[in-house]
């Protein structure tokens, strides 16, 4: 039986992997805030710490064969570089160390497919695709990318493997972090879509990725952890057909979302936050495209529809607004 130290355990990837990592009889040592935040089932084999990525975990590291680092710096609206490299990078140099020093056998980092050069619907970024605008100009791909440099410069011990998950839908989504995208049409009548479109995978299948990494992945390399590519119309009119909706459907104007960009621009300039910008309208209007053929041949992920990920991601929001309900019941 193997032994993993996890962070980020009770985000939407974190819960997805750690459940799997149960399910196929690892033993789990996972980093979080609060242990009341964990989403999944108590288990004789998972052990909850609380602490910060910044915390002393070298006790918890003893006899462990892989680290797997999730948590990271996702908000889209922070103003500085700085804010997302305390997390994304510094945090990870930190943990890094400590494993190395205990010996731990592997280090799995859990990066984004936007460090990565996507493509198109005739060409699929991959894995040798160099950053290209407008992540280049993304604060948190910046992030994600310098860590990813560093930690290859720093395989020659503990060993490092890389994987790119793209846009993850599923269950255990509790903020909602990417899931928001189904609340941009679900139990509406109208909907406005940007024109782009991108990669979309299954939460539990990017999980699945991970463990195939840690148990297949070669030092050095980079995995996209990806499915479906399909534009924003479509990935709506999927939603709406699993929920039975027929809202009107509006394409946003180029222009308009350009227009959104330049108006963050100048709202950040006042130190405002706000998720508005230049890159990120940019991506909204590109085709945000990449391929899984690496990860399906070397690691053997096999992926679900992207259907059936939006299917459990509203059953899981479905439920938890249930639950709400019932408590203020009580």
């Amino acid at each position: 039986m193997k032994k993993v130290f996890v962070t980020g355990a009770t985000g939407l990837l974190g819960a997805n992997t750690v459940i799997k990592l149960l399910q196929y009889d690892y033993t789990v040592t996972a980093l979080v805030r609060k242990k009341s935040s964990w989403m999944g089932e108590e288990n004789e084999n998972l052990r909850l710490i609380e602490g910060d990525l910044f915390s002393d975990i070298s006790e918890y590291l003893q006899d462990v064969d892989a680290v797997i680092h999730i948590a990271a710096e996702t908000s889209q609206d922070l103003l500085h570089y700085e804010d997302y490299k305390k997390t994304n990078y510094d945090a990870v140099v930190h943990l890094f160390a400590q494993a190395a020093a205990a010996g731990v056998e592997k280090f799995l980092f859990v990066s984004t497919a936007n460090t990565l050069g996507y493509g198109n619907s005739a060409v699929w970024g991959s894995e040798k695709a160099p950053q290209i605008y407008p992540f280049t100009h993304s604060y948190y791909a910046q992030s994600k990318l310098e860590t990813e440099n560093y930690l290859l410069q720093q395989n020659r011990g503990t060993k490092v493997v890389i994987v790119n998950p793209t846009f993850m839908i599923g269950a255990y989504d509790r903020k909602p972090s990417s899931g928001k995208i189904i609340f941009w049409t679900w139990k509406k009548k109208l909907v406005f879509y940007p024109k782009g479109g991108k990669n979309f995978v299954h939460a539990e299948d990017a999980a699945e990725g991970i463990i195939k990494a840690v148990e297949k992945g070669k030092n050095g390399e980079k995995y996209l952890l990806a499915n479906e590519n399909l534009t924003y119309k479509e990935f709506f009119g999927k939603i709406n057909a699993i929920t039975g909706q027929t809202p009107v459907m509006i394409p946003i104007p180029d222009a308009g979302l350009a227009m959104l960009g330049m108006i963050g621009d100048f709202l950040r300039k006042l130190k405002i936050k706000t998720s508005l910008s230049s890159p990120n309208m940019k991506a909204l209007r590109i085709n945000n495209f990449y391929s899984n053929r690496k990860s399906s041949e070397e690691l053997g992920v096999r992926y679900q529809s992207v259907d059936k990920a939006v299917e459990d991601a509203i059953r899981f929001f479905e439920r938890k607004n249930n639950e709400v309900k019932v408590g203020r019941q009580i």
